[in-house]
């Protein structure tokens, strides 16, 4: 750890003395073809495998985003939960990659697989790791698309080996972006080439984190099968929302928790939903929302699918920044667990990606570019300290996404699911701050260092309520201007717990600029 930190103030007196300025006055904006899928997959349990009561069926709901390489071939990540059976709190995450090829008018060609981690109850995943290929047809319209394919859902590390049939339903849409090379930078209209982006309007959204308690109420139960006894405690939880405007007032978003106090680690949830604001000024306002998603874990055995009403205000603090307080009502459908619920969040408003407001019509003057990464990472924990079961090294699969700060720091967000270890079901959250230095050695190399906060659970890891703290030092191999190859090692500690794992990452990023446009 004393090394850790020398690394850290290092790295830090590295930054101070290599800030650089390189202004440029032309922007060249790139277009990238994306979409949203929401699959709905029925699974087949191996009853005949398992010697207590269970479900024959489970089915499971996904969010996939993914990104088209060119005509016919894309790439993307994606989640997955259960929402109906017995395996409420199973959540998988992974990452894509597919065929889409025209075969007659709207009638499409699609495959793909899925290679990803998760989990619910362990002993029906073991490690957790999950392939899931699957072939199909497409029909595509101008604003949305429907499928169905065959596949199977294949836990490799598990139990649970089934073929089925899916069906999904993909929203295409647009993200117009400049180079990385270009990030953290101000470019007046005039110096932007583009007619994609002058003449189109640009994207409202909010991004928000979220500090939230569960009152848990009625018949909450946990999920100790010797009592089954209820819950009285009070849940902290910690949650990320992305918000996209359809008008003025509406939106839709998507909503995912996590628990760091109050039970065992493992609590979770990920919600589908639309807002309104009712009441709107410069500054105050008054909404309602309601989702629909999937939630379990350390509770009792159910089918996953949960509602999740809310209403809050919001206050705007500045052009960019708010805060908002909030209350709910969480309940699981068909199940016992539900709660009232009262949080803060803090908020983030964007306008990217086009040359006007998107519902007034207003030209903006400037464009602020914003640099993002998104990685992909293999993690590997050493001698992970478990309970009721033996410690083992882990691996996990990881999505991580680099916000940039300045051109030297960043925060970054990351979600990682364990797929070999033999503690399935295990997941975590982070939010880490980082610095990085100047590119060396042919501007092939720089070296950075960050320290994560986040919360953890399930697989039976030894996290306590969840809460862990993660240091890290690495570098980035630069192949190019937007993708880098990522090394790093640090050290994974659970205050709260027994976890103190020496960690190594790899990965591959991909940076890009974000267009904010400002009035």
């Amino acid at each position: 750890m004393k090394r850790v930190l020398l690394l850290i103030v290092m790295l830090s007196t590295c930054q101070i003395f290599g800030q650089t300025d390189s202004t440029q006055s032309f922007l060249k904006v790139k277009q990238l073809k994306n979409s949203i899928r929401l699959n709905y997959i029925m699974v087949g349990m191996p009853t005949d495998q398992v010697s207590y009561n269970l479900e024959p069926k489970m089915s499971l709901m996904g969010l996939n985003y993914n990104i088209s390489l060119n005509d016919w071939l894309y790439t993307g990540a994606g989640f997955h939960a259960a929402i109906t059976g017995d395996q409420g709190g199973l959540f998988t995450l992974g990452v894509n990659l597919g065929v889409n090829k025209k075969i007659y008018n709207n009638l499409y060609f699609d495959a793909n697989i899925h290679f990803g981690g998760g989990g619910g109850f362990r002993t029906l995943v073991n490690g957790g790791g999950i392939i899931y290929p699957n072939v199909g047809l497409q029909y595509k319209m101008k604003d949305f698309s429907f499928g169905v394919q065959y596949g199977q859902v294949n836990f490799f590390t598990g139990i649970i080996k089934n073929e089925n049939v899916s069906f999904f339903v993909e929203i295409p849409s647009i993200l117009r972006f400049g180079s990385y090379q270009k990030a953290s930078e101000k470019f007046a209209l005039e110096n932007i080439n583009g007619k994609s982006f002058a003449y189109k309007p640009a994207v409202k959204s909010v991004q928000q984190v979220t500090f939230d308690f569960f009152f848990p109420v009625g018949d909450s139960r946990k999920d100790s099968p010797q009592n089954f006894a209820p819950i009285i405690n009070t849940l902290a939880i910690i949650g990320y929302e992305y918000q996209r405007y359809l008008n003025t007032n509406t939106f839709v978003y998507v909503h995912t928790d996590a628990m760091y106090s109050g039970l065992v680690a493992g609590f979770m949830d990920l919600f589908f939903g639309v807002g309104k604001n009712f009441v709107e000024t410069d500054r105050v306002n008054l909404f309602a929302k309601f989702g629909v998603g999937a939630a379990g874990g350390r509770i009792f055995p159910e089918n996953g699918l949960t509602i999740y009403p809310s209403a809050g205000l919001d206050v705007r603090v500045t052009e960019k920044f708010g805060l908002s307080a909030h209350g709910g009502y969480h309940r699981a459908v068909g199940g016992t667990f539900e709660a009232y619920t009262a949080g803060i969040s803090l908020k983030y408003y964007g306008l990217t990606g086009g040359s006007k407001n998107p519902f007034t019509d207003e030209k903006m003057e400037t464009v602020k570019t914003q640099g993002i990464q998104i990685g992909v990472y293999n993690q590997t924990y050493y001698d992970v300290a478990k309970f009721g079961i033996p410690d083992s090294d882990l691996n996990l699969i990881a999505i991580k996404i680099i916000y940039d700060i300045s051109k030297r720091f960043y925060a970054s967000g990351e979600a990682s699911f364990a797929y070999e270890g033999r503690s399935g079901g295990y997941a975590h959250g982070i939010f880490g701050l980082g610095i990085r230095t100047n590119r060396f050695f042919k501007e092939k190399i720089s070296v950075f260092s960050e320290m994560g906060f986040g919360v953890a659970g399930g697989g039976r890891i030894d996290t306590g309520e969840g809460v862990l703290v993660r240091p890290i030092v690495g570098f980035n191999y630069h192949i190019n201007n937007d993708f880098s190859f990522n090394f790093s090692g640090g050290q994974m500690i659970s205050p709260y717990g027994n976890v103190n794992s020496t960690n190594i990452n790899i990965g591959l990023t991909y940076g890009l600029s974000i267009l904010n446009s400002k009035k």
